[in-house]
């Protein structure tokens, strides 16, 4: 084990996306073998935590196209691989990989879903940039891997940062926070996000592996990020795609 790694820390050889993000024609889109590379190291994390997807989450492009009489629903729902870099051209310092388990549909009954539930993994250091949701209120929970950092302010009425106190919910205990503070959850930790608080994250240690469980989830309506960002990244094909993210499925 060399110096500085941790039991159970994924260190693959640097993976494809390394090595060609420097090379992207538009230094605002990932490159599609980036994806690709992402998704495969995460199924393999994902393995050596122990951690199952459905089915459809291992399927490639050919079974999605087998299947696209019944998939309506995870087309829909917007289930499956989300990877961004939030539109910063800077996937290894902010960016998050997501695949979303279950969801509904924001202020319809259509699917008898109110709930939603995803996995994230956060790469040492990887920022998830600084925002709140309007209705979701959701429980971060640390599932492996090492610790997360929050950092959390309270929205004020013009959705700026309030200078007031306010408290979230650690497993269930109130801890009272000013503006700004930052508080470390701990593998098999959660906290409670309620809507209107401001919140951003990364892990200090090793790739963790996150769980959210939450309101219903939609990324297009419920987001504000306190700086202008895209929450999907734009994709440059410079691959064949071995899956499809979230908003790509057949029809």
């Amino acid at each position: 084990m060399g110096r500085g790694e941790r039991v159970g820390e994924v260190r693959p050889e640097p993976p494809l996306w390394v090595r060609c993000l420097p090379i992207c024609k538009n230094s605002n889109a990932m490159k599609r073998s980036a994806v690709n590379s992402l998704i495969g190291e995460a199924i393999r994390f994902l393995d050596s935590s122990g951690f199952k997807l459905p089915e459809w989450g291992y399927w490639t492009r050919e079974e999605w196209l087998k299947n696209r009489d019944r998939i309506g629903r995870v087309r829909e729902l917007k289930l499956g691989w989300d990877i961004t870099d939030f539109g910063s051209g800077d996937f290894p310092h902010k960016g998050l990989v997501l695949f979303t388990i279950r969801n509904g549909i924001l202020n319809s009954a259509k699917y008898g879903k109110d709930y939603a539930e995803k996995i994230m993994i956060v790469r040492r250091d990887h920022l998830t940039p600084l925002h709140f949701h309007f209705h979701k209120m959701e429980d971060i929970i640390v599932r492996s891997g090492g610790r997360l950092t929050v950092k959390l302010w309270k929205s004020d009425a013009q959705e700026g940062l309030s200078k007031d106190r306010f408290s979230v919910l650690i497993d269930e205990f109130r801890h009272d926070l000013g503006p700004g503070d930052e508080i470390t959850i701990n593998p098999g930790q959660s906290i409670n996000l309620e809507p209107r608080v401001y919140h951003e994250f990364r892990t200090p240690d090793v790739m963790v592996l996150l769980g959210e469980v939450s309101r219903v989830n939609d990324d297009e309506k419920d987001n504000r990020f306190f700086e202008p960002i895209s929450r999907f990244s734009k994709i440059e094909e410079d691959e064949p795609a071995k899956y499809y993210l979230c908003g790509e499925y057949p029809r």
